[in-house]
């Protein structure tokens, strides 16, 4: 096992490391932007470096200013957490180079699903369903004329190094999809370093259903069972997660979740994924994309199997053998988790940036919180919104939704904007309450409210 590990990130999943870390008795060295300096991360491990200015593309994405606080430290592994690094197949290429372990896949698994043209192609091959769409690249105008017209609209172009819902582009006709074809290049491009695109079959009042799998080094692997995701804003941020999905039949469950094995298997997967499906009104599932990474919303995952993700990922890095078996899996009660954002949804769900002059957690049985701040914590311009995530643990769905709605009412933050009063409307509409949702809840959902979306 190892001795000591590098965390390359920030905020909550920091912290969430670090406690794993320390757990397991495993020391830590948490690197930090100049506008981290005071973080609950900086606070709890046992080493710290800055590694840079505030600006992410100077600090969290500066590879040889990372690698090298590894090297000082003697940190013989590194965990990247989720965005920032985590998906760079380089930056695992240069860990690898350096004798340092990448707690995640390897290089040639990221890139082969970091590239989702490609990811397409290799899901369709493994016999994992996909949505109809182009066989990979768009060339050019015609060739994505051509496609949507034999598909049909409306139809989504994607960039193929997207994520986080960015790059993506909904088309409803030809007229549009000329217009939004060359932009959506360009934003991929200037977003990803990565022009590429593609074009799927857009699929409405769709749900967003993510598959949670666990692979180790030789070759044995598992899934989790299912979160539900589909609360998410126009721009396809997720909002509000759950496990498992309300939706899903055993029968469902099983085979979506035999589908997700097969999707790791042929990239030959190791460590911790999450592969994500369009889930169909009349129950069909495609294949949309894979995370090679921890998820934000692992912990609902975790409530509802007590199998500690963080650990694992950790476990299985270090060369252990996953010693857990698909039908030991079980899944117990029902867990939810709202994001708590610094953003005012009166102003378009603005980011505001701040000093917290006092924070109050809710808590009690079945309740955790992930977060980084605390009272006269400083929220730093240059990063995500996120502030905490409540997750809740109830025996049934209607017990977890009182229990999250409880603890909405008591968080408390002043100094910042939040997005709990938005929270609380979701929690309290009966579509929400009656499993009536899908990805176009939650833009509906803020129409109705006089929401800029």
């Amino acid at each position: 096992m190892f001795k000591k590990i590098l965390i390359a990130n920030r905020g909550e999943i920091a912290v969430r490391i670090i406690r794993a870390c320390r757990e397991m008795n495993i020391a830590t060295v948490a690197v930090y932007s100049e506008a981290d300096a005071d973080s609950l991360p900086v606070h709890l491990a046992d080493e710290k470096i800055c590694i840079g200015p505030g600006p992410s593309k100077d600090s969290y994405f500066n590879i040889p200013n990372i690698v090298s606080a590894a090297l000082i430290t003697g940190a013989e592994a590194i965990h990247p957490g989720y965005g920032f690094l985590s998906e760079n197949a380089s930056f695992a290429e240069v860990c690898a180079a350096c004798g340092i372990k990448f707690i995640g896949p390897s290089p040639d698994a990221i890139e082969r699903m970091g590239d989702k043209a490609t990811a397409r192609e290799t899901m369709q091959k493994a016999k994992v369903p996909i949505v109809p769409g182009s066989d990979g690249i768009l060339a050019n105008e015609t060739e994505a004329l051509r496609v949507a017209g034999r598909i049909g609209y409306p139809v989504v172009v994607k960039a193929t190094a997207g994520g986080g819902g960015r790059g993506i582009r909904v088309v409803e006709d030809e007229e549009e999809l000329v217009r939004v074809l060359k932009v959506a290049q360009a934003e991929a491009a200037a977003s990803f370093g990565n022009a590429d695109v593609y074009l799927e079959k857009y699929i409405r009042d769709m749900r967003h259903i993510e598959v949670q799998v666990l692979f180790d080094e030789h070759g044995h692997g598992i899934h989790l069972g299912e979160r539900e995701c589909s609360l998410q804003t126009v721009r396809h941020q997720k909002v509000v997660e759950e496990a498992p999905s309300a939706t899903l039949t055993p029968a469902l469950r099983r085979r979506i979740g035999e589908a997700a094995v097969r999707a790791a298997k042929a990239v030959g997967y190791a460590n911790a994924g999450t592969v994500e499906f369009i889930f169909t009104p009349d129950e069909n599932f495609y294949f949309m994309e894979m995370n090679t990474r921890i998820q934000v919303e692992h912990p609902v995952t975790e409530a509802v199997t007590g199998i500690d993700l963080v650990r694992w990922q950790i476990r299985i890095a270090a060369g252990e053998a996953l010693t857990l078996h698909q039908k030991e899996i079980v899944w117990n009660g029902h867990s939810i988790e709202c994001r708590v954002t610094a953003q005012d949804p009166q102003k378009g769900f603005a980011p505001a940036a701040g000093t917290l002059s006092q924070v109050r957690f809710p808590g009690g049985l079945g309740v955790r919180v992930d977060t980084q701040i605390y009272g006269g914590y400083t929220v730093p311009p240059f990063y995500d919104s996120n502030l905490a995530k409540v997750i809740v643990w109830a025996p049934d769905r209607t017990e977890a939704i009182a229990r999250m709605r409880r603890c909405l009412q008591e968080f408390e933050i002043e100094g910042s904007p939040t997005n709990i009063p938005f929270l609380q409307r979701i929690l309290e509409d009966e579509r929400y309450i009656e499993n009536a949702v899908s990805t176009a809840f939650l833009p509906r959902l803020m129409e109705e409210a006089g929401l800029a979306i």
